[in-house]
């Protein structure tokens, strides 16, 4: 039995894809690009495609970006991993830094808040809990004098 050969899309098919998936969510040009490369032989009609729904404003990285940021610093992650996470969704530097001004977040505040909540999971005898909650905030995000701000209020 031979394998299937993959059923390419064509420009309508891509298009009426490329609108069902942001009517779900929004995504990053390069999150559409690689989600479509497999299923689109021509990489230039992709291009294009995505070309005409940024100039519609149907796909925006910027709206994306502030739509992620909201979703996941809410989850107590910092500004460090927010930009990388940003960056390999395909986002450019410019679009993140503006995401990440228009959000009003005290960071330190939010670190505080995120090293509490993990210092309540650790055991108290436990002689390494500063250093658990250094590394905790550290892989979270937060750069080291927000660690320290949460560090000293606790």
């Amino acid at each position: 039995m031979q394998p299937k050969k993959p059923e390419f899309l064509d420009e309508k098919e891509l298009r009426r894809t490329i609108i069902d998936l942001l009517s779900r969510r929004d995504y990053s040009r390069l999150e559409l690009f690689r989600k479509l490369k497999k299923r689109c032989d021509d990489a230039e009609l992709l291009e294009q495609i995505l070309d005409d729904f940024q100039q519609r404003n149907w796909q925006s990285d910027q709206r994306f970006a502030e739509s992620f940021l909201n979703s996941r610093y809410q989850r107590g992650l910092g500004p460090m991993r927010l930009k990388q996470e940003m960056r390999d969704k395909g986002l450019a530097n410019d679009v993140i830094l503006l995401a990440l001004e228009s959000l009003e977040v005290d960071w330190y505040q939010l670190a505080f808040d995120v090293a509490q909540k993990k210092a309540n999971s650790l055991k108290e005898s436990d002689p390494n809990k500063k250093q658990k909650l250094f590394r905790f905030l550290a892989y979270r995000g937060f750069n080291s004098d927000q660690i320290a701000y949460a560090m000293d209020e606790m």
